[in-house]
């Protein structure tokens, strides 16, 4: 009996077996290779991917929302903007007190002399402050008129005028009783300028855009 060629068989069959668990055991390799090379990296990036597109899309959410509200907020800086300068046209131009008060009574003087009233004396006033402004005050006195729609067109004149002006305290006599309709007195008239906090707020925003500036 040929037992040479059963060992033959033996060994060849061996040998195919050994080639064949080397090789699965490349594939094997092989495989965890390109899914720990290829595989978990493509999951990684996708997750992160994915992450990024998330917050990308939260931001731009953010950003539509600001743009949205942005008109709004211009056109209401815009309001407060002219607001602000139609008050500031309103005021009693002077840097101090004392030119607030010239300067007013200067307004008085012409208004008065439009309408045929001649005052006799001035007489300032102590300033006050009233929130982000202040307020000045002159006293006036009159001489004798005998027009009673004079002193109201001066009165009108006076309220009706590009300046913030008020008239307070009128106080008025009949100077001859046998003539009711000659009359005398005197009256309040304050305005307004800009008070200590205003010129602080107003200092602070210049100290602000001279930050800005590069």
């Amino acid at each position: 009996m040929n037992w040479s060629f059963l060992k033959k068989a033996t060994f060849t069959k061996a040998s195919l077996s050994q080639k064949k668990f080397l090789g699965l055991l490349i594939a094997a390799a092989a495989a965890l290779v390109f899914y720990s090379f290829v595989i978990v990296p493509l999951v990684e990036a996708k997750k992160k991917a994915d992450q990024e597109i998330a917050l990308n899309q939260r931001l731009l959410q953010k950003y539509s929302e600001v743009l949205q509200n942005r008109k709004s907020v211009e056109e209401g800086l815009e309001r407060t903007a002219k607001l602000g300068e139609e008050i500031q046209k309103r005021l009693v131009p002077g840097e101090t007190p004392q030119l607030g008060a010239a300067n007013l009574q200067d307004r008085v003087k012409r208004l008065a002399e439009k309408n045929n009233i001649a005052i006799r004396s001035f007489r300032n006033l102590d300033p006050k402050e009233e929130g982000a402004f202040r307020r000045i005050s002159v006293q006036i006195e009159f001489n004798p008129l005998s027009s009673m729609q004079s002193l109201a067109q001066f009165l009108f004149d006076l309220e009706h005028q590009d300046k913030e002006v008020r008239i307070g305290e009128i106080d008025l006599l009949v100077f001859n009783p046998r003539m009711p309709n000659t009359i005398q007195g005197s009256m309040v008239i304050s305005g307004y300028m800009k008070g200590s906090k205003g010129k602080e707020k107003e200092k602070e925003k210049e100290k602000e855009k001279g930050r800005e500036k590069p």
